[in-house]
């Protein structure tokens, strides 16, 4: 059986537990644990030795992210806490379901994260379309202020936190985490240069922590239960458990949390169901949009950071989309390429400029209006919009499954050309 610490509350044909519900189900024992003297120090090195990575895609390390807050006498007074709600990467439906079906448990996770870093002003940066997520985020932090879990002096230890929920006008760009910071400040989402770090100088110039909600909803179960606990929830080399995801041409399209080591067959033929009658897999990004494309020879991968990584491709959000042998894999990226195209925040030159082009390109194949040269110049922008060669990781993340899809189906791009149209006919 899983042990499921991220999900076992929620049950999406109720409205989330209140306050006094997700008590009665054993929340907010770790703020009890904190009550009774659990100091910060302490609490991060339980964070570093549970082995946690966050879970917004880069598979940072969390512990070690937070060790760079300045602390002590000398460090600033004022630090934040910010939680990346945008969840804006194509595929990708993880951290809805969190908000939606146990807000409380994002609630108890940034208690955790701010006290760790004396953190007194927390911020819930949500994508505005997330209306549900909204309103069980709004009532779960009055019912958690009410509850003496938020204010002043949180259950007499001399701490106080309060949290903002900010609703976004939703760019993609706001996955950058300093973007997201620039866009809470008020000002235009573009990425800031690096160093300095936002754990030094972040919001409003003052030390900042910036974590997917996935990854602090992992802090109430690492605290009330231990590191073992944590570790041994695993089947792989990661420790814990994650929220892994499956869209396209699957029986049962879904989300589940699952045990990191689990295989990508497992997660697509028992809990996706398999693929619908009548379609064959034929390639899948593991982890969202910006993940390069994977193929049938690899569903015997375990799901590991350090797996993927060497397959060629990044586990990222965790969220498979799946590719069949009746979509035309073309169309697919093309529809991508339109997405980072208009996403880009135009900050630098070789986004701003070359996504768009990439993005005409695509348009010219469907249309028939590409030429032979225009497959090597996508080949290039693929090396001069890779890593290191723009400002921030949007435009190589969309070159990813560009750059993959060159590779793996350079008989349907042959055939766009050719046959001057998509041989899959309209999709």
């Amino acid at each position: 059986m899983v042990v499921k610490p991220l999900t076992k509350n929620i049950d999406m044909s109720r409205p989330p537990m209140s306050v006094e519900q997700y008590q009665g189900a054993g929340g907010y024992v770790s703020i009890k644990n904190i009550a009774n003297g659990l100091a910060p120090e302490a609490v991060l090195q339980l964070v570093k030795d549970s082995g946690l990575k966050g879970r917004g895609g880069a598979g940072f390390p969390t512990g070690l992210k937070w060790s760079f807050v300045p602390m002590g006498d000398n460090a600033p007074k004022d630090k934040y806490l910010v939680v990346n709600a945008d969840e804006m990467e194509p595929g990708t439906f993880k951290d809805r379901l969190l908000m939606e079906g146990d807000p409380h448990l994002l609630i108890e996770g940034m208690i955790i994260a701010a006290y760790t870093i004396q953190a007194s002003k927390a911020y819930i940066f949500l994508r505005g379309e997330y209306t549900e997520s909204e309103k069980a985020l709004s009532q779960a932090i009055k019912e958690a202020r009410k509850a003496g879990f938020l204010g002043r002096n949180i259950l007499d230890t001399g701490f106080d936190l309060d949290i903002v929920l900010h609703t976004s006008a939703g760019r993609y760009i706001c996955g950058e985490e300093t973007a997201l910071l620039n866009a809470l400040e008020g000002k235009r989402a573009n990425p800031r240069a690096k160093p300095p770090f936002p754990q030094v100088s972040g919001l409003w110039g003052k030390p900042t922590i910036v974590n997917n909600v996935e990854t602090i909803c992992n802090l109430p179960g690492i605290i009330s239960h231990g590191v073992q606990w944590y570790q041994s929830l695993t089947k792989g080399i990661d420790h814990g458990t994650k929220l892994f995801g499956v869209s396209g041409r699957v029986k049962t399209p879904g989300c589940w949390e699952l045990p990191f080591g689990i295989t990508i067959r497992e997660v697509i033929e028992e809990y996706a169901g398999g693929m619908q009658d009548g379609y064959e897999l034929r390639a899948f990004l593991p982890g969202g949009g910006s993940t390069d494309f994977l193929l049938p020879e690899h569903l015997d991968l375990t799901l590991d950071y350090d797996e993927i990584g060497k397959a060629g491709s990044r586990l990222a959000t965790g969220t498979m989309i799946i590719l069949d042998d009746k979509t035309c894999p073309v169309g697919m990226v093309g529809n991508l390429m339109h997405f980072f195209s208009h996403e880009s925040c135009g900050w630098c030159t070789p986004c701003r400029d070359g996504l768009p082009w990439v993005d005409q390109i695509f348009i010219d194949l469907e249309q028939g209006k590409a030429r032979p040269n225009d497959l090597q110049v996508l080949h290039d922008h693929v090396e001069y919009l890779g890593p290191g060669r723009t400002f921030c990781a949007l435009a190589p993340g969309a070159m990813a499954p560009l750059g993959s899809a060159l590779k793996h189906f350079k008989e349907d791009f042959d055939a766009h050309l050719s046959k001057k149209c998509c041989p899959y006919g309209t999709h």
